[in-house]
């Protein structure tokens, strides 16, 4: 048996007598890609902060080497080895590639003078080392989410850790980005070194991992080789039942259009593109990071300014000059940041579901807060959002159900037109599957839905029709029965 870079056996955590983690177990080998899988609330993100010292066990072992540890912080972690990329970035803006990779462990010179010089080369030497196209004096304001992303990367990287944990790691980063990600991990492995992947994208758990372990509702279900273990058996094991299938398609498309845009431009990188959107149909925007597809959503909910073009609402002539007036005419738009545009997250469950509904909420300055409650309670029902209370803290819930309370708040606006960009990015197995009921659902009842999506399988799965953006305009357009993944990264490349 290959050594053990980190064993775990019996790991426990509790918060106010409601236990996140009753049993985690797991097993990281030397040069090896470790899945660990589970849906929102397995326990997965109070496992990976006991190991790094982020949060105090109350219980199980930890060895590190065949020798057991304990981290009082993230440092005793860093200093034995283990290293983290987290799903939620948080670099320093203002401050230099280099400066974020080495901040607070800078080479020194003379006189305890930071040597830039020294620093800077270190940094671009990884960057190098790693194949990312990134300059090391580049300030991190100027960076892509994608580029910050590889960043982080870089610096979990230069810890020289042995056990590196990768939290959703390809979440803000499209095909180019995600295959130099998992180009370094391959490196990685051939250095010796384990890595352990959390990921709810299945395809790259199987492109990319040698093994896996599950959890579900805290504890340890299940672990083995990848080759072993068929898509439909993990996720099973991870949504702790059969899923008949992955994706929910019901809706029939109408030959009506209800939004149709000509020669639309944006201010950043959109030129002249041109589509009808039909009654019942969900299409897809496909294509590749800067490609123009978020630019398109941006434009067409008033959050960028009339560059040309034109767009007409079942046949008439509107203006988009602000969210309030997309609103007006039906429009909502799900953005792919949830976090950081989709909700307020000191504020409670209630309070985000009517958010966008302010002006029905209220009489004059005033809340009419029965109001607020019964509408809030509806979506919570209908949306099926596990939340003990409406007045919990929309931090305190798990991924998939955050994204259902972002589409209560759009849809107690009563809309016409989704646009969802990546709207399952970040949710379990189960979660996507009632994301896309809802899409069909919505579809079917006469809306129309715009879905921007970097996965291939739920563009294949959920589409009526593909453009393919590539450069700001429109490369193509694929209709369902012609759809394969050739086709689309064919176009979109």
């Amino acid at each position: 048996m290959t050594r053990a870079l980190l064993e775990v056996s019996g790991l426990k955590k509790s918060y106010g007598g409601i236990a996140a983690l009753r049993d985690g177990r797991f097993r990281l080998e030397a040069g090896s890609v470790h899945a660990l899988c589970g849906g929102n609330g397995a326990g997965k993100s109070t496992f990976l902060g006991i190991v790094m010292g982020i949060r105090q066990r109350d219980g199980g072992t930890i060895a590190r080497n065949g020798v057991e540890v304990a981290f009082d912080t993230p440092s005793d972690a860093l200093a034995a080895g283990i290293s983290i990329i987290e799903q939620e970035l948080n670099p320093v803006p203002a401050m230099t590639v280099a400066e974020n990779i080495f901040l607070g462990r800078e080479p020194l010179a003379r006189f305890g003078r930071v040597d830039f010089r020294q620093m800077n080369a270190s940094a671009q030497a990884l960057l190098d080392g790693l194949h990312f196209s990134i300059r090391a004096d580049t300030v991190m304001m100027e960076l892509t989410v994608a580029e910050l992303q590889l960043v982080e990367i870089a610096k979990a990287l230069s810890y020289d850790a042995e056990v590196i944990f990768m939290d959703e790691p390809t979440s803000a980063l499209g095909e180019a980005e995600a295959d130099q990600l998992f180009a370094a991990i391959r490196l990685l492995k051939e250095r010796g070194k384990g890595v352990v992947y959390v990921s709810h994208r299945l395809s790259e758990i199987f492109g990319i991992a040698d093994s896996y372990t599950v959890f579900r509702d805290g504890q340890f279900i299940d672990s083995g080789k990848i080759a072993d273990v068929t898509r439909e058996d993990l996720i099973q094991m991870i949504v702790g039942r059969p899923l008949a299938e992955e994706f929910v398609k019901e809706n029939r498309t109408e030959p009506t259009a209800i939004l149709s845009v000509r020669n639309l431009n944006a201010e950043r990188g959109v030129s002249d593109v041109s589509f009808d959107l039909r009654k019942g149909e969900i299409l897809a925007l496909y294509g590749l990071m800067g490609s123009g597809r978020s630019e398109i959503f941006e434009r067409l909910f008033g959050l960028s300014p009339d560059l040309g073009g034109e767009i007409r609402l079942e046949g008439r002539p509107i203006t988009l000059g602000s969210p309030r007036q997309a609103i007006s005419h039906g429009l909502a738009f799900v953005t792919e940041d949830r976090k950081g545009s989709g909700l307020v997250l000191s504020a409670d469950v209630r309070a985000n579901i009517c958010m966008a509904s302010l002006d029905e909420m209220s009489s004059g300055p005033v809340m009419r807060s029965r109001r607020e409650a019964q509408a809030a309670g509806r979506m919570i029902e209908m949306f099926g959002i596990k939340t003990a209370s409406d007045r919990l803290e929309v931090s305190g819930l798990s991924g998939g159900n955050q994204q259902k309370v972002v589409l209560g708040k759009w849809f107690l606006t009563t809309p016409r037109v989704l646009l969802l960009d990546e709207p399952t990015r970040g949710v379990d197995v189960g979660a996507k599957r009632e994301i896309y009921r809802i899409m069909s659902d919505f579809a079917s009842a006469g809306g129309a839905v715009i879905m921007v999506s970097s996965e291939i399988d739920e563009v294949l799965g959920m589409a009526d029709r593909a453009i393919v953006m590539r450069e700001g305009r429109i490369a193509g357009e694929i209709d369902r029965r012609d759809l394969s993944a050739e086709k689309l990264v064919h176009l979109a490349a």
